[in-house]
């Protein structure tokens, strides 16, 4: 049986459509189309249902989905032992950051790297949302968070903090309050969808859901309406800039942790080794983070 076969019916089922499987693979939909048809055809069995809604698994379709899945984490594992027995200071390293971190941050920190090894290209994903480490969609991840997956490996780098953050065309049309208890009194920028369940947004619809102006699902997005002057915006110090002020921190000692993370079998690859070495003594002492790096 062809692996770029079973590879194709994979993406399939994971997206649900051919165009998702195309974007993933990195072909056209012509050619998820056509390789999809060449493997009905040779089992000689419908695989999915093409339904309005998208592509949904047949019966057979189920049962094949588990054997593929054992047979891509066999090849994943052994791409990645293969990988890490790579000692050379060249080649790619893909690295998954959240938009703002990769558009303001690691541009900055990456042209430094290339200047002394230039044979190490990076490709820079840019997404808020977790990435498959096993399968190598990316070799490093940038993330945010208090607990990383146990699954990976890597160091906390720095702590970022959270402000109220406004703007001076706000201050100018309503002032600007001196502590939590005067946003009673204020506009305030909300959240949407997945950024609704951070704590700094669950307290804000727990006590001052009544005075939320704007809502957006996306942090630079709030600190862009905090500077046009839609309200007062509760924001991690990365997002500092000089159009926005920052009024006071939210809540007082509380930061963020930034974690730089690998796949274990990916920890003794020589590019990817001082790629992370490079990125953590940058975010470390980058004083656009607050000034608060820890490790």
């Amino acid at each position: 049986m062809d692996w770029n076969s079973l590879k194709v019916f994979l993406a399939i089922e994971q997206t649900g459509s051919l165009a998702g499987a195309a974007r993933v693979l990195g072909v056209n939909h012509s050619t998820v189309f056509r390789r999809l048809n060449a493997f009905e055809k040779d089992l000689d069995a419908r695989l999915f249902e093409r339904l309005p809604g998208g592509y949904v698994l047949t019966p057979l379709g189920e049962e094949l989905k588990d054997i593929a899945n054992r047979v891509d984490g066999a090849f994943n594992d052994m791409e990645r032992r293969i990988a890490g027995r790579d000692v050379q200071p060249k080649g790619k390293v893909r690295i998954t950051a959240p938009n703002n971190l990769a558009y303001r941050y690691l541009p900055d920190y990456l042209a430094e790297l290339n200047q002394d090894y230039p044979e190490i290209t990076v490709e820079l994903l840019v997404s808020n949302l977790e990435v498959n480490m096993n399968s190598r969609q990316a070799d490093i991840a940038v993330r945010v968070t208090d607990v990383p997956p146990e699954h990976l490996v890597g160091r906390q780098v720095c702590s970022i903090g959270w402000s109220v953050y406004g703007s001076p065309s706000y201050r100018d049309n309503h002032g600007f309050p001196t502590g939590l208890d005067g946003l009673q009194y204020h506009l305030l920028i909300g959240a949407s969808g997945s950024m609704q369940g951070l704590p700094a947004f669950v307290w804000l619809e727990r006590t001052l859901a009544q005075c939320i102006a704007a809502r957006s699902d996306d942090l630079v997005a709030m600190s862009w309406l905090a500077q046009s002057g839609h309200g007062l915006a509760l924001l991690p110090d990365d997002q500092q800039r000089p159009e926005l002020e920052a009024l006071f921190a939210f809540p007082p000692g509380k930061t963020s942790n930034l974690w730089l993370l690998t796949h274990p079998d990916l920890r003794e690859v020589e590019r990817i080794k001082l790629v992370m070495r490079y990125l953590t003594k940058a975010f470390a002492e980058d004083q656009r983070l607050g000034g608060l790096g820890t490790n």
